[in-house]
C-alpha cells in the first residue's frame, strides 16, 4: 500500500465553477511529478479522487460541497425495468477493449458528439489537442472500450481498471443512434463489467444535487456516496 501521507498535494487558485456558475471552485491535485502508479489511484479512489488526463484530483472548495463522489456497487446493483429494456435493446452490440488512441473514426464520433451534446460546455468546440490531452493517456491502467454495432463504431467508454473498481472516465457517442440511450447503456455494460471481473463498484465521478447533467447518476441503484470520508449507500 502506498503511504498517501508523503504524497504532495496543489491547490488551484479559486476559478468560476464550470457545474454551478454562481460558486467559486478550488481543485486539489496530487504532485503532477509522481508518477500514478494503481495501488495509489486505486487508494485516492476512495477518497473521492478523479482523474483528467495525467492529472488526479478531487473539488476543494471553500464554501461549497455540491461534489459528492459516486459510485455503484458492482454486485448490489439491479437495472430498473426500463434499464433491462435498454439491455435487450443493444444485444446485437459488440464490445471490444482497445488501448487509449486517436484515429479518424474515434476523433470523428467524438466531434460529433461533442457538437451535438456539449456545445454549451467547456470541450467546445472538440480539438484533435484537447482529445489527446484529455483521454489519449497510455496509463497501463486506462482502456478504450469500443461499442460496434455491425463494425460501426457507436460509441466509446473511456474506462481504467482500478484495484477496487473501474473508474468511468468518459463515455461518447453517436448522437444520431437516440433509440438505443447509448450513454446509459455503456454505464449499464461498465457495471456488468465489473461484476464479470470481480471488482467492487463502477466510479461515477461527482453527483451534483442542482446540476441538470448530472441528475442520471442517480438512476443507477442502489448508489454510494462519500459523505464525510465514508461511502454511504443510497438506495
Amino acid at each position: 500500500m502506498t503511504d498517501l501521507a508523503h504524497l504532495k498535494f496543489y491547490a488551484t487558485q479559486p476559478h468560476t465553477c464550470s457545474y454551478l456558475p454562481d460558486e467559486q471552485a478550488t481543485t486539489l491535485f496530487l504532485d503532477p511529478q509522481k508518477p500514478i502508479d494503481l495501488t495509489t489511484y486505486s487508494q485516492l479512489s476512495e477518497l473521492g479522487f478523479r482523474r483528467s488526463g495525467d492529472h488526479l484530483y478531487r473539488p476543494h472548495c471553500r464554501t461549497c460541497t455540491a461534489c459528492v463522489p459516486a459510485r455503484i456497487p458492482a454486485d448490489a446493483f439491479e437495472p430498473t425495468a426500463s434499464q433491462k429494456r435498454i439491455i435487450k435493446r443493444n444485444r446485437d452490440i459488440q464490445v471490444t477493449a482497445t488501448l487509449p488512441r486517436i484515429d479518424e473514426e474515434i476523433y470523428d464520433l467524438y466531434a460529433r458528439y461533442i457538437n451535438s451534446r456539449h456545445s454549451d460546455g467547456d470541450m467546445y468546440p472538440p480539438s484533435r489537442e484537447q482529445f489527446s490531452s484529455f483521454l489519449v493517456r497510455k496509463w497501463p491502467f486506462s482502456l478504450f472500450y469500443e461499442f460496434r454495432l455491425d463494425g460501426r463504431l457507436v460509441a466509446v467508454a473511456v474506462t481504467d481498471q482500478m484495484l477496487n473498481g473501474l473508474s468511468a472516465v468518459y463515455t461518447f457517442y453517436e448522437p444520431a443512434e437516440q433509440r438505443r440511450s447509448l450513454g446509459r447503456y455503456a454505464i449499464l455494460w461498465q457495471i456488468e463489467e465489473a461484476r464479470r471481473s470481480g471488482l467492487v463498484a463502477l466510479y461515477l465521478g461527482y453527483w451534483i444535487k442542482n446540476c441538470r447533467k448530472m441528475n442520471y447518476k442517480t438512476e443507477y441503484r442502489p448508489i454510494e456516496m462519500l459523505v464525510n470520508q465514508r461511502w454511504v449507500q443510497v438506495n
